[in-house]
């Protein structure tokens, strides 16, 4: 999609490096950014893509570079190593930044240090994205659990230590000009460990609403509840299983656990997938449409960023049943149910309630796809935009804030 030149209605436009060291639109990651992206071409913004190769084009960009491509051919990390290919990735966005004039240089993890660089060396605003909590909370806390369960961080997850990859992060963390974080959850991990309240900025990820979803629910029917996630400690499924099989929603109703499973995991939830009314349905090609045709989400994360199945869900009109860890877009009781991390007894009586006040489901249900339409893209490219333009109005000294924590 070209730009609508839209931009000036809210303010000039803005000339944005965005550098994203993995294949562009691509599923995961390589999708949010791809609609970042897509949301501020078409709010008329000049977007300049550092991408390291291109799954799903956008239209309208100023310029485009990649950084693991030849004749059009993906080179993937593991060619290289993912760290060269990170590191080359970030020297390619530095020169970019050192060639071309910007207002703003846009990063994401760990291929991001020269461009920084770069940026500053030029008085350009840095702006790190933080998808997800601070990385030593993640590890402490995705190790803590894992040990309660007697399991280990899977090995080369994102979430088992590894103290070179957390140098890297603390080096982006204290030389960009802002973070960029998506959630309450993920701030209060940075301001615990004493970070500059000024320098993180709240901007939001977003959904695609599809547009005629029909919801077939009938009152008083059974409930359904689904859990959409890697099937790991992470997530909290077994958080998810507990209070489901001590609801009474669990005598009649149904769980479908949709996600790829970590094999160890599985082995330690047994007893509790084998409940009748569980049902392992592996990854689904369609995750709107599972939405749809359930009643709630269960999303009882033990550590998260935003997880952008929360904001479908309600898009969906499926009610949200979520920890304070998932980083989750709504409002307590108005868009869905929200309960401390780990409290299970909490999320048992949110199920209870819901299986047996039919309109209490209903108008949870209408509030999320009240909901829906400030949790688009464009909505988030809005949340983006005014995050720039913040941290550019509070540097009054006309320099680039480059301090530590």
């Amino acid at each position: 999609m070209g730009s609508t030149g839209t931009a000036a209605r809210g303010g000039e436009r803005i000339s944005i490096l965005y550098s994203f060291p993995h294949a562009f639109g691509a599923p995961g990651i390589g999708w949010t950014a791809w609609n970042q992206v897509n949301e501020l071409v078409r709010a008329g913004h000049d977007v300049h893509l550092v991408a390291a190769s291109i799954a799903r084009p956008v239209d309208g960009l100023t310029s485009v570079t990649t950084s693991l491509e030849v004749a059009g051919r993906r080179i993937p990390h593991r060619v290289l190593g993912r760290d060269r290919a990170l590191a080359w990735h970030d020297r390619v966005a530095a020169r970019v930044v050192a060639q071309r004039p910007h207002e703003v240089v846009h990063v994401w993890p760990l291929a991001a240090t020269r461009t920084i660089e770069a940026a500053h060396a030029r008085g350009i605003r840095s702006y790190r994205e933080v998808p997800n909590t601070h990385t030593a909370h993640a590890y402490e806390v995705v190790a803590a659990e894992s040990a309660r369960l007697g399991l280990q961080p899977r090995t080369g997850s994102s979430h088992a230590a590894d103290p070179v990859r957390l140098a890297t992060e603390e080096r982006e963390w204290a030389t960009a000009t802002a973070l960029l974080v998506p959630s309450d959850a993920v701030a209060t991990t940075f301001l615990d460990r004493g970070f500059d309240p000024s320098r993180l900025q709240r901007h939001r990820y977003g959904c695609t609403p599809q547009g005629g979803i029909e919801r077939d629910d009938v009152e008083g029917a059974p409930l359904t509840a689904v859990f959409l996630g890697r099937v790991e400690p992470r997530k909290g499924l077994h958080h998810a299983l507990d209070a489901w099989l001590a609801s009474t929603a669990s005598e009649s109703g149904r769980l479908l656990v949709f996600g790829l499973v970590d094999e160890e995991y599985r082995a330690v939830l047994a007893d509790r997938i084998a409940h009748p009314s569980v049902h392992l349905r592996g990854v689904t090609a369609s995750p709107v449409d599972e939405l749809a045709r359930a009643d709630v989400l269960l999303l009882p994360s033990v550590e998260e960023g935003s997880a952008l199945v929360t904001y479908e869900a309600q898009a969906a009109g499926c009610v949200p049943l979520v920890s304070t860890a998932a980083g989750a877009l709504l409002e307590h009781d108005v868009h869905g149910l929200v309960h401390e991390t780990g409290d299970v007894e909490t999320l048992t009586a949110h199920l209870d309630l819901l299986d047996g006040d039919p309109a209490t489901l209903a108008r949870l249900r209408r509030g999320a796809l009240e909901h829906a339409p400030e949790l688009t893209w464009a909505a988030a490219a809005r949340s983006l935009v005014a995050a720039y333009r913040s941290q550019s109005a509070a540097l009054t000294d006309g320099s680039v804030r480059a301090d530590a924590a």
